[in-house]
């Protein structure tokens, strides 16, 4: 047998481009939408779980988090990001301050937050140091005389002393932050009892009644859940379970939400893999088709209240009621209009700024029409004269019927931001007294913008307004030339 040639023995190019091809279609096999949801499905009853043996609500960190909580077990939604918990870009977020948690942990004891994280990972960075680090600085806020409580926890596991010790470093710029935005401090005081305490649980880490009644003698616990187990190496060796698999929705779920995959989970997991894109299209349309229940308004501020467009109906409704309330409505709507057109009425304006990143930069040019509008409509004459709880007499009672609803495709984005920059121009004050004419062109800060968004995100945690919509804000706010 004549011995084999060098050729014989390396893979031609063509056979390397094959075996390549065949490593990624394993690869695109393992992580099919059927996978994912078969794994999301697994985790979920992890965190079920933990929450029975606990006895403590579920709150789901988003955006990840809902994927993992039935919604009829689901409490709330928190917004800790991970990035503030890299590594050397530890942050303390003066934009999500996540202060509506407080009166759920006091009133249960605690409660478990949810997450998951990517491959390899033990735990995301938002459990193991976004969170340890949002608790530290209320305990110093909240608990001045209770030192004991003002430590960094954070999993020895997973943080290392060395990254623990440059976290507590920073501690003290992250409390003047915070105090900088002159929260209310006894308001949040009365919903707890004692100081913050993070723990953590994962798949391969336990937490039993017994600890967490231990800790209940001094704290309430804040249980850091990561959902996902840890797979080190590639998903081809873990038989379809993916690490992490609701994260990244937008590279593999076509559009389907965590509440779409709950109520239609036994037909989604029943479904072949090449039929599911065409399964949640459907799913996606007639839930959008179904038509989107009215939207509820939420208030941010003394006379500012904000929502999504399927409100608009009823909003111009209220307007033009002779209900005592007088309401001036400001639509954002995502097409491009020219900025002659977009006063309808006296009490209706429809503002055309196109859709995302397009519609935060077109914000800046808008605002200053959007402000006068606004400024009108509180400035002029009330069309009666109304006793309002607010009381008469004041520069907040004397029109303190009059309301301003701000909608935006979203109700969380584009609304919160004119929100902001009307707050910040028309009113003198957190009770609503509104500015006059020769008052509105006040020197602003970015501190004192700061501060009023801190109490617009209190009073709406959901609020979600984009960087570049809080930019357009702030370039209208302090520039001088508006």
């Amino acid at each position: 047998m004549p011995a084999p040639t060098l050729a014989d023995i390396v893979f031609s190019e063509q056979a390397n481009h094959n075996f390549s091809k065949i490593l990624g279609d394993l690869k695109k096999s393992n992580l099919s939408i059927t996978n994912r949801l078969k794994s999301i499905q697994h985790d979920a009853a992890f965190v079920q779980k933990v929450a029975d043996v606990l006895g403590l609500p579920l709150v789901a960190n988003e955006r990840c988090g809902s994927w993992y909580i039935d919604p009829a077990l689901k409490r709330l939604s928190a917004y800790f990001k991970s990035t503030d918990g890299h590594t050397g870009q530890w942050k303390f977020s003066t934009r999500r301050l996540n202060f509506h948690l407080l009166e759920v942990i006091g009133r249960h004891d605690g409660c478990i937050i949810v997450d998951s994280t990517r491959r390899g990972k033990r735990m995301p960075d938002a459990l193991s140091k976004t969170i340890p680090t949002w608790c530290a600085v209320l305990n110093q806020t909240l608990f001045p005389s209770h030192p004991s409580s003002h430590d960094l926890h954070v999993p020895p596991t997973v943080v290392s002393s060395s990254e623990a010790s440059q976290m507590t470093s920073r501690l003290p710029f992250f409390l003047t932050s915070l105090l900088a935005l002159q929260p209310d401090l006894p308001a949040l005081r009365q919903h707890i009892q004692k100081p913050l305490r993070p723990l953590w649980v994962t798949p391969d880490d336990d937490l039993t009644p017994e600890m967490l009644a231990e800790i209940k003698t001094r704290y309430h616990p804040v249980v850091c859940c990561t959902s996902s187990r840890r797979v080190v190496g590639t998903e081809m060796s873990e038989e379809g379970y993916i690490q992490g698999a609701g994260d990244d929705t937008e590279n593999w779920a076509h559009g389907l939400t965590a509440p779409l995959f709950w109520a239609n989970q036994s037909r989604l997991l029943e479904t072949p893999e090449g039929h599911l894109p065409g399964l949640i299209e459907e799913l996606v349309a007639n839930s959008e088709a179904g038509g989107q229940a009215v939207g509820e308004l939420k208030r941010v501020a003394p006379r500012l209240l904000v929502g999504a467009l399927s409100a608009e109906e009823e909003a111009l409704r209220s307007a033009s009621s002779s209900s005592k309330k007088e309401v001036c409505v400001v639509s954002l709507v995502p097409k491009t209009t020219e900025k002659e057109t977009w006063e309808k009425s006296k009490r209706h304006m429809e503002v055309g700024l196109g859709k995302s990143k397009t519609a935060s930069r077109f914000l800046r040019e808008a605002l200053p029409s959007i402000c006068d509008f606004v400024s009108r409509f509180l400035q002029e004459p009330a069309d009666h004269d109304v006793e309002t709880e607010i009381g008469t007499g004041t520069g907040a009672g004397r029109d303190a019927n009059k309301e301003v609803v701000l909608l935006c495709e979203s109700g969380r984005d584009l609304s919160v931001g004119v929100a902001l920059a009307l707050y910040c121009w028309c009113f003198a004050d957190s009770a609503g007294t509104v500015r006059s004419a020769e008052d509105q062109e006040q020197n602003h800060n970015k501190p004192s913008i700061r501060v009023k968004l801190g109490h617009i995100m209190t009073a709406f945690p959901d609020a979600n307004p984009s960087r570049a919509t809080l930019q357009s804000v702030n370039s209208f706010l302090m520039d001088w030339r508006k």
